[in-house]
């Protein structure tokens, strides 16, 4: 089996893709798409899950740290700002609070999930605005591997 080469062209076509505010959004809505799957599921982690303290609050965590980063990169792709507006701040953490309390909500109606639980949704706050925080942060660097230019 032959592996392709990674030229300067390829890469380029990789950052150049990655700078699409469509592989963005595309990415966003699949962030729903399974935050409505994972949502659904009776029992979350399977029963043989490694037993770590706040597992689930570490995953909430995690997931809308993604959810922040996505979107907040789709803002920045959109706006091309080098100053960061403070709708980029808000926005995002605004958006995802909304969206954690719908999940906790939707959870309540799935069989063997409690759902409304504060802490999932702090957990999943708090994750949104990490990677908010980080996008706004290395917005000059990630711009820059992004192929983007910012006014």
């Amino acid at each position: 089996m032959t592996s392709l080469p990674l030229t300067p062209c390829s890469l380029n076509s990789f950052f150049h893709i990655l700078g699409s505010t469509k592989i963005w959004f595309s990415a966003l809505l699949l962030w729903f798409v399974i935050l409505f799957i994972l949502s659904s599921f009776s029992q979350p982690l399977p029963d043989n899950a490694p037993s770590i303290p706040f597992l689930d609050k570490i995953l909430h965590f995690g997931y809308f740290l993604g959810g922040g980063i996505i979107l907040t990169t789709w803002m920045l792709l959109k706006s091309k700002k080098t100053k960061v507006p403070a709708s980029h701040y808000l926005v995002p953490i605004l958006f995802f609070a909304l969206i954690g309390l719908l999940d906790e909500y939707h959870q309540t109606f799935t069989p063997g999930r409690s759902g409304n639980d504060g802490f999932d949704w702090v957990a999943d706050i708090t994750g949104a605005t990490v990677g908010t925080l980080l996008v706004n942060l290395f917005r000059q660097p990630l711009s820059s591997f992004l192929k983007i230019k910012l006014h």
